[in-house]
């Protein structure tokens, strides 16, 4: 029976396909919850409508079995099926082009292969397209080409950022099946260093059960080694293996030799991350996990649990390997995310680790490279508040020289990826509680920390008011202190805000107006503490707001 999200998110297709503009519709479902039969819903709709149906899936395997299934789910009706890949023959694959091109087909199921410019369709009223991420950009400009009068219904398991962005800003429709299938089981998943000992034993366990393993390694040219090692490890498992170097017939013999239960493990590369459907595979041993994106991990992962019984995950990296601080995060949110329908989660932490690449251009998390995924969420923000009639609070950049050392010194944190997140998040905090959070992460993490985090903190803490309050520079100068700002700030100045933020500190103060921008000087006394002075100098910053915005600055974002 279907779920409630099956059923709903068949409606909202079948909505948007009655709509006069082509649908653009994103399905976000969990592996194994259904996509296909929503897609199907949706093709039978548009074949009935006297249109023709094309399912685009990124391997040959998969394209099988999309083709078995449709075979058997249209049977009863007067509906003609067609395959369009590698392991058709090139007479086989001709017939089908004329068969698109004359109207006899009605439905195909293809690799990129139907994206040649040979393929031409009588009337194509629907493209589905499964797992999009598996696609280059010069396929998706094709798919592109397509879409400006065709409905596209992309299925996913966990969108690419990229996807998942358009989605959340309203580019894109989205639909979402949360509800698993009735008799299913979240997939037990382990993070370790690599161990032979776990590996027999979870392969041995598996076998007692009558299932089968997948074996992830992904170097082809040593292969045969991993397998002889499996098999000396565990010798009464009959192993076997597939990759994408092998031939059509060798790779589908293997495929089909596994499925059939020939072998109890199959050592294979990321060939089998697609949508091969094998319910007796149950268990899935990955090494070298962190060398794989987020999403891809979790693909591999839905390779397995999709019958009634637990399966098991093992993702493994090289003992003594000190991760870098993105594969844990990685590895980390696979492991938090096991409950099922977790696919969309796992985009949304994908996201914030990688950026979520250029929305309009060929560069994928080419933002992540240039400004950072913060920076542009917030100029994309700025932009749709623009769209809205919301002002967003201007901002300058202000220079700040205080003569202090303000830095993460090595014997506090020495690993320098984490510094440099460090840094981007100090510098990003825009809040009282963020700069809180990061003050007490960091003793969590590393200890009480010295005084030239104590500095640089309180110089980000007066940085944002300054910022926020137009001004270009504020510097130290023996015992001087000088706050300069910016002409605009300079222009909306009034005599009493002045007044006003400078009676927030006890220092004799200079104001003056230089090249046309106002200049404000603060003398210090001689023993007057760096940490009263900087308190007293953030006072005055925060006093100045009321000059460039007469609204007092809400505390947090």
């Amino acid at each position: 029976p279907e779920t409630p999200d099956q059923l709903r998110s068949a409606k909202e297709i079948k909505h948007d396909m009655e709509k006069p503009k082509p649908m653009d519709r994103l399905l976000v479902g969990d592996v194994g919850f259904g996509k296909t039969e929503v897609a199907l819903r949706a093709a039978f709709k548009a074949i009935d409508y006297g249109k023709q149906a094309a399912i685009l899936v990124p391997t040959t395997i998969l394209a099988q079995q999309h083709f078995d299934t449709m075979k058997e789910r249209f049977a009863d009706f007067p509906i003609k099926v067609g395959l369009l890949s590698r392991f058709q023959t090139a007479h086989q694959n001709k017939e089908t082009i004329k068969g698109l091109k004359n109207g006899t087909i009605d439905i195909v199921v293809g690799t990129h292969r139907l994206l040649s410019k040979d393929v031409a369709f009588r009337d194509l009223g629907l493209l589905v397209i499964d797992e999009e991420q598996r696609f280059g950009v010069k396929h998706k400009e094709r798919i592109k080409q397509l879409k400006s009068n065709v409905d596209v219904l992309t299925l996913t398991a966990t969108p690419i950022p990229r996807t998942l962005n358009m989605s959340m800003l309203g580019v894109r429709d989205l639909s979402v099946i949360e509800t698993p299938p009735t008799n299913r089981y979240p997939i037990q998943t382990f993070v370790m260093e690599q161990n032979p000992g776990v590996i027999r034993e979870a392969i041995e366990r598996e076998m007692e059960r009558g299932g089968q393993v997948f074996y992830l390694h992904n170097r082809v040219e040593d292969m045969e080694r991993t397998v002889s090692q499996l098999e000396e490890l565990v010798p009464d498992a009959s192993v076997g293996y597939a990759h994408g170097q092998m031939t059509e017939t060798q790779l589908e013999n293997v495929i089909y030799d596994f499925l059939h239960g020939a072998y109890d493990v199959l050592v294979t590369t990321t060939i089998i991350e697609t949508g091969v459907d094998m319910p007796n595979a149950n268990t899935l041993i990955i090494e070298n996990a962190d060398h794989y994106g987020l999403s891809q991990l979790y693909q591999l992962r839905g390779r397995i649990g999709r019958s009634s019984r637990v399966a098991y995950a093992y993702f493994m990296y090289q003992p003594m390997k000190v991760l870098n601080e993105v594969a844990e995060k990685r590895l980390q949110a696979i492991k938090d995310f096991t409950e099922l329908g977790s696919g969309f989660k796992i985009a949304m932490r994908d996201l914030s680790i990688r950026g979520a690449g250029n929305l309009l251009g060929k560069q994928q998390h080419g933002f992540i490279d240039s400004v950072g995924y913060d920076l542009y969420t917030q100029m994309l923000q700025e932009a749709v508040n623009k769209r809205r009639g919301i002002k967003s609070a201007e901002k300058t950049d202000a220079e700040i020289d205080l003569g202090l050392e303000a830095y993460l010194p090595t014997d506090y944190v020495a690993d320098s990826r984490q510094k440099i997140e460090l840094y981007k998040r100090i510098r990003e905090a825009d809040s009282d509680e963020a700069e809180t959070e990061i003050s007490e992460d960091l003793i969590d993490r590393f200890g009480d920390y010295p005084q030239p985090v104590t500095n640089l903190l309180a110089i980000a803490h007066l940085k944002r008011f300054a910022d926020l309050a137009w001004v270009n520079h504020v510097t130290k100068a023996g015992q001087k202190l000088t706050v300069v700002l910016s002409p605009q700030a300079t222009a909306k100045a009034q005599g009493e805000p002045i007044f006003k933020a400078l009676s927030a500190t006890t220092l004799k103060a200079q104001v003056a107006i230089t090249d046309g921008k106002l200049t404000v000087t603060l003398a210090l006394p001689k023993d007057m503490k760096t940490a009263t002075w900087l308190d007293q100098l953030t006072g005055f910053l925060q006093g100045l707001l009321t000059v460039v915005n007469p609204q007092p600055e809400k505390k947090s974002a």
